[in-house]
């Protein structure tokens, strides 16, 4: 069996996520290093994918830093996101020539490991045809977007646990007018460490990888 290395992170700042993601990355190229999921929080950000549009960016600069809120282009797939405090977020550092070439395979494993994570804390998740993430009834409660090079995908998905929903207000989530919710407003009463743990173990039943626990690194060390 495979193994998979499980960092649990905390609260880390948007672009050093980003720097430790291309650095396993890179590392994982190279064979140096096993599969690698990142799990942690950011502090507010809007985040940009490759296909975003300005449009979907409903506030302007002046507003979103009185808000607290930073503003970050990236490379991964996708529109318009928002992470924050209470967001599990996840950052799979996988190699899928040992698992499967397959892209969309790749998209419904996570959004897999998404919907048995919430059967966990009571709440029934699905899919949308044509839509990417994971939904309940026509309310999105996970993002997805991944990038994807030489076979080692980075990036990954956005649960929203107990998520502030209001700052959705200043975009249009993923380019799609459908409302969002989180696992506390469905009345799931779990904390992001708690739902993390679960999401690890289905992790590493849906990738059938051993997920080796690592200690936290500090936040601090990673702003």
């Amino acid at each position: 069996m495979r193994s998979c290395q499980l960092r649990e992170l905390g609260r880390v700042e948007y672009a050093a996520a980003l720097e430790l993601q291309q650095e396993l990355a890179a590392e994982r190229k190279q064979g140096l290093i096993c599969d690698q999921l990142l799990l942690l929080e950011h502090p507010h950000v809007i985040t940009l994918g490759r296909n975003a549009r300005a449009e979907n960016v409903l506030a302007g600069d002046e507003i979103l830093r009185r808000a607290g809120i930073s503003f970050f282009p990236t490379d991964r797939g996708g529109d318009v996101t928002y992470h924050g405090p209470g967001q599990l977020v996840g950052y799979p550092i996988l190699d899928l020539r040992e698992w499967s070439r397959d892209v969309g395979a790749y998209v419904r494993a996570i959004e897999q490991v998404i919907i048995d994570t919430l059967a966990d804390f009571g709440i029934k998740g699905g899919r949308v045809p044509k839509l990417t993430g994971v939904w309940v009834s026509e309310q999105k409660i996970a993002a997805i977007g991944v990038h994807i090079s030489r076979w080692v995908t980075s990036h990954g998905f956005a649960l929203n646990v107990t998520t502030d929903l209001s700052y959705f207000q200043y975009i249009v989530p993923c380019g799609l007018t459908k409302p969002v919710t989180s696992m506390a407003r469905l009345g799931a009463q779990a904390s992001v460490h708690e739902v993390s743990r679960s999401l690890a173990a289905h992790f590493g039943r849906v990738f059938d990888c051993e997920m080796l626990l690592e200690t936290a690194i500090p936040a601090a060390t990673l702003e």
